[in-house]
């Protein structure tokens, strides 16, 4: 994602992302944001929530389209967790960045067993 720009703020492209990893990571059921692999120990010391596993485009009308990759805790409702994702990356784009999200799109990678 190049620089977004929402009533004459410009956004580098790693903004969007960590805002949507927070609410990823702030729904019930979700173990992890991207392939919990391929995070490591990078995940462990970061300073900031890991935007891998997230993509965001921008269409023709400025919308934005959000595809999410996560891994989650068996036991949850599958579809529940899908809808509670959608609305979390919704609510959490308008409030704080201003901009219309078009779609998001949710790909369960991966089930953990333990807690």
């Amino acid at each position: 994602m190049t620089d977004l720009n929402v009533d004459g703020m410009a956004l580098a492209p790693g903004v969007v992302e960590t805002i949507v990893s927070i609410a990823v990571g702030e729904v019930e059921g979700v173990a992890s944001v991207g392939s919990s692999a391929a995070g490591g120990l990078r995940s462990v010391f970061a300073a900031k929530p890991s935007t891998q596993g997230i993509d965001i485009t921008v269409d023709d009308e400025d919308k934005l389209h959000v595809a999410i990759r996560v891994d989650v805790y068996y036991g949850y409702a599958l579809p529940d967790i899908a809808a509670k994702l959608r609305q979390a990356v919704a609510d959490a784009v308008s409030s704080q960045v201003g901009a219309q999200v078009g779609s998001v799109d949710v790909y369960i990678d991966g089930m953990q067993f333990a807690r």
